[in-house]
């Protein structure tokens, strides 16, 4: 089985895939159980590549603090490797209470609110 990896460390895009076989995955979950017991409910319900790009999209705006638009797209493409996905992502932060969205000088200035 592979996993892909997409995010960024610092200003650096990573995009990594991982290949693990069977016994890989035995003790990647071994070594889980062991190190940090789950909740039911974690058991019960992966995190979604989905829910995982939309906590780095917002982990990113919130350590810069604010963004504009084309900056912050450009952030999210890299993050994603699609500029239509990265232009969903805009769209769902600008519906989020977290984040506050005000007209810049020449674009959209994304806002964390604390």
């Amino acid at each position: 089985m592979m996993v892909r990896i997409r995010g960024t460390i610092g200003d650096w895009p990573v995009d990594l895939t991982v290949e693990l076989d069977e016994n890989d995955w035995a003790q990647l979950g071994a070594q889980v159980q062991t190190s940090a017991p789950a909740s039911a409910a974690a058991v019960a319900r992966p995190v979604s590549q989905d829910d995982a790009v939309w906590e780095m999209t917002k982990e990113l705006l919130r350590k810069a603090g604010q963004m504009t638009g084309p900056e912050l797209l450009g952030q999210l493409e890299a993050l994603t490797g699609s500029t239509a996905s990265g232009k969903r992502l805009l769209v769902r932060l600008r519906h989020s209470s977290e984040v506050k969205v005000v007209s810049g000088e020449d674009s959209p200035v994304y806002r964390w609110i604390e």
